[in-house]
């Protein structure tokens, strides 16, 4: 018996735990630790996942063609009405370092305004490898530059001004090809704005310009 201030309290009583118990114990703590390194082990198998599926996206992730117009003319542009010729000279370059693409048709027109002046199939179907270079060249004859007499008006303005602005636009049809997967078909326009003088060549800051390419 203990004394505390006169009084008498008893001793503390001891437990003493079974072997049973300490067995659970060690089994509890293990099993914690096991789920803990399984947790681990998931959660790093996770980010490798993803940041693997995260460099995959950006190589394989197409990129769009880059079209650029090198030349452009236009014959008897003085004229104002009549026959005429309309030359131009446009690159169309595959970036992509893993991805080909099919063009399966192109069609080629060219607008004075909201009018179109000259419209042609081009090419041929074809395929185009990865980081390649495809040279788009054609010559348009016997165009009708204007019928109305507003064009026509609007068009010897802008030649009595000194330079007439001209859009080339290249409409295909093209699917991607990753190893042995190709996409389906998707509908892509190239707008090229360009610019003539009053001889109808390609003004300078037209030359070599990069075309805006845009999916309908």
């Amino acid at each position: 018996m203990y004394s505390t201030g006169g009084r008498q309290t008893a001793p503390p009583i001891k437990r003493h735990h079974t072997a049973r118990y300490y067995a659970h114990r060690v089994r509890e703590s293990l099993t914690t630790r096991l789920s803990k390194l399984i947790c681990s082990i998931f959660l790093g198998l996770l980010l490798v996942v993803g940041v693997v599926s995260f460099i995959l996206w950006l190589s394989l992730r197409p990129h769009r063609p880059r079209f650029h117009v090198h030349k452009f003319s236009v014959a008897n542009l003085a004229e104002g009405v009549g026959l005429t010729e309309i030359t131009f000279n446009v690159t169309a370059r595959n970036s992509n370092l893993n991805i080909g693409i099919y063009y399966d048709s192109m069609e080629a027109s060219i607008y004075y305004k909201d009018q179109r002046v000259a419209q042609t199939s081009l090419l041929f179907p074809f395929y185009q490898e990865p980081k390649n270079t495809r040279v788009i060249y054609d010559e348009l004859k016997g165009t009708t530059i204007t019928e109305s007499s507003q064009r026509t008006s609007e068009l010897m303005n802008d030649l009595a001004k000194g330079s007439v602005l001209f859009r080339l636009e290249l409409t295909s049809m093209i699917r991607f090809k990753v190893s042995t997967w190709k996409s389906k078909s998707h509908r892509m326009h190239a707008s090229c704005d360009v610019g003539v003088d009053q001889d109808g060549n390609i003004l300078a800051p037209y030359k070599d310009k990069r075309c805006p390419v845009y999916f309908t």
